[in-house]
C-alpha cells in the first residue's frame, strides 16, 4: 500500500509541473492530455490502494483488475459516505469522465495561445478546468489518505 500512496502523491507531482510549468509556457492539447493522463494514473493508485486496505481487514475477496470495476467495487463499499458526501460522488464521477475523455479523440481550439482547449466530442477543457480537475483529484487523494487512517 505504501508504494501506492507514494505513485499517487508522484503523479499528482507529475500533474503540478505539467499545470504550473509546462502548460504556462506551452500551452498545447498534447500537454491537457498528459495531465489527464496523471491525474487518472493517481486516482487509479489512490483506489487500488483503498481497495487493498479493504482486503487487509476482510472486506472484500479480492481486487479486481479492471479499473472500472475497482470504481464500481469502491463506491458499493463506500456507498453510505458516498451518500452523505457530495464532493467525494463528484471526484468518482470525475474520474469516469477523465477516462473517457483519454480515449476518444481529440482537436485542439486556440493552441500556443492564452485560452487553449481540448475538445473531446463536446466535452471542452481549458486552463481553468483542468486547474479544477486537479484540485479535485488532490481532494481525492488526501480523502483516501484519511480514509485509510482512520478506518
Amino acid at each position: 500500500m505504501i508504494e501506492d500512496i507514494e505513485s499517487a502523491r508522484g503523479e499528482l507531482q507529475r500533474a503540478d509541473h505539467l499545470i504550473y510549468v509546462t502548460l504556462k509556457y506551452t500551452r498545447t492539447g498534447d500537454v491537457i492530455k498528459n495531465i489527464i493522463g496523471r491525474l487518472i494514473g493517481s486516482m487509479n493508485y489512490s483506489i487500488t490502494d483503498m481497495l487493498e486496505f479493504l482486503k487487509s481487514k476482510n472486506k472484500i475477496k479480492e481486487v479486481p483488475s479492471s479499473d472500472i470495476a475497482k470504481l464500481e467495487l469502491l463506491k458499493s463499499c463506500l456507498k453510505q459516505v458516498i451518500s452523505k458526501d457530495k464532493a467525494l460522488k463528484e471526484q468518482l464521477d470525475l474520474y469516469l469522465l477523465l477516462k473517457k475523455v483519454s480515449k476518444l479523440p481529440f482537436s485542439v481550439r486556440e493552441e500556443y495561445r492564452k485560452n487553449v482547449t481540448l475538445i473531446a466530442e463536446d466535452i471542452e477543457i481549458d486552463m481553468s478546468t483542468i486547474v479544477l480537475y486537479y484540485s479535485m483529484t488532490k481532494e481525492f487523494f488526501i480523502f483516501s489518505r484519511n480514509w485509510i487512517r482512520d478506518n
